[in-house]
């Protein structure tokens, strides 16, 4: 139960390599926030995980592997936090950047094509905030976390300082 079958090292190197690859692989997955998952990329990921565990473990079946394969998953994580705290460079290789999808009351197809998107998708992000067509839209963008902004053509934004205020209980 407590007696490691394969060195401590062989588990935090093929923990490590796994998440990379798992980082690497959901960056490459595209822009969509957790909410955004369809059926089919919960169940990929899913599978993935599954698939995955053997070769973080090895032959490896202890109490005492599973924490050092946890405690390596943490600290690689807040690794990665920090070094996109830190460094504008991996934050953009990380996250990528925001992807304006439609312009001036259009659609720009190639923009949608390359992130994923389909027009029926945009057109009910554009709902949600109270936009009915794209005709109606100013600008929309793919934000870095996967949602997506619209700014309308006749906004009521003015521009000026936020101010804020406190409410006393």
């Amino acid at each position: 139960m407590w007696h490691l079958e394969v060195p401590v090292i062989d588990l935090i190197i093929r923990s490590a390599i796994i998440y990379m690859g798992l980082l690497l692989g959901l960056r490459a997955f595209g822009k969509r926030e957790i909410g955004q998952f369809t059926l089919f990329d919960l169940i990929l990921v899913l599978l993935v995980a599954n698939a995955v565990q053997p070769a973080m473990t090895g032959p490896d079946a202890s109490i005492t592997g599973g924490l050092i394969i946890m405690g390596t998953l943490f600290f690689l994580n807040l690794l990665v936090a920090l070094l996109r705290l830190k460094s504008p460079l991996f934050r953009r290789l990380s996250e990528g950047e925001p992807t304006v999808i439609g312009q001036d009351g259009a659609w720009l197809n190639q923009a949608l094509a390359r992130e994923g998107l389909r027009v029926e998708e945009c057109n009910m992000a554009l709902r949600e905030h109270g936009v009915a067509k794209i005709e109606d839209a100013s600008l929309v963008v793919l934000e870095m976390d996967g949602t997506i902004s619209v700014v309308p053509k006749e906004s009521d934004v003015r521009k000026g300082r936020r101010r804020v205020h406190q409410r006393l209980l």
